[in-house]
C-alpha cells in the first residue's frame, strides 16, 4: 500500500444525507421561533399568568440556553464536527471553554463589587 494512498491519509467518514440536514435545520427553526416567543412574553406584561412573568424574570439564561443548543447543533452538523476527528472539536471547544469561564468570572468580579459598594 503506497502512503500516499487516500486510504492513508483519510478516514473515510460517511456524512449524514440530506434528511438529517432538513431535520436540523427545523429543529433549528423551531428553537428560533422558542426564542422570538420568550422575548414576546418578557415584553408583553400585559398578559396574565405566573408563567409569563417567570418567563420574564428568567429571560436571559432561556436566550442563553437556547443559543447555545442552536451553536451546538450549527457547529457539530453544518460544521461538520461530528464527522471530523476528535482533535480538531477540541481545538476548536476548549477556547470556547475558557471564553465561557472567563465571561462567568467577570460577571461575577463586577456584579460582587456592585454588591459591596457603598450606596449614596
Amino acid at each position: 500500500m503506497d502512503l500516499m494512498d487516500h486510504r492513508v491519509l483519510h478516514k473515510e467518514h460517511r456524512h449524514p444525507g440530506p434528511a438529517l440536514y432538513i431535520k436540523i435545520a427545523v429543529v433549528l427553526f423551531v428553537l428560533t421561533a422558542l426564542e422570538v416567543l420568550a422575548y414576546e412574553m418578557a415584553r408583553r406584561q400585559d398578559l396574565p399568568g405566573v408563567f409569563v412573568r417567570s418567563v420574564a424574570a428568567l429571560l436571559v439564561p432561556i436566550l442563553v440556553m437556547l443559543s447555545a443548543i442552536k451553536f451546538t447543533l450549527v457547529a457539530g452538523f453544518y460544521m461538520h464536527l461530528k464527522q471530523d476527528a476528535k482533535i480538531y472539536t477540541g481545538i476548536f471547544v476548549f477556547p470556547l471553554i475558557i471564553a465561557v469561564a472567563l465571561t462567568f468570572a467577570l460577571i461575577l468580579l463586577f456584579g460582587v463589587t456592585q454588591l459591596m459598594a457603598p450606596r449614596p
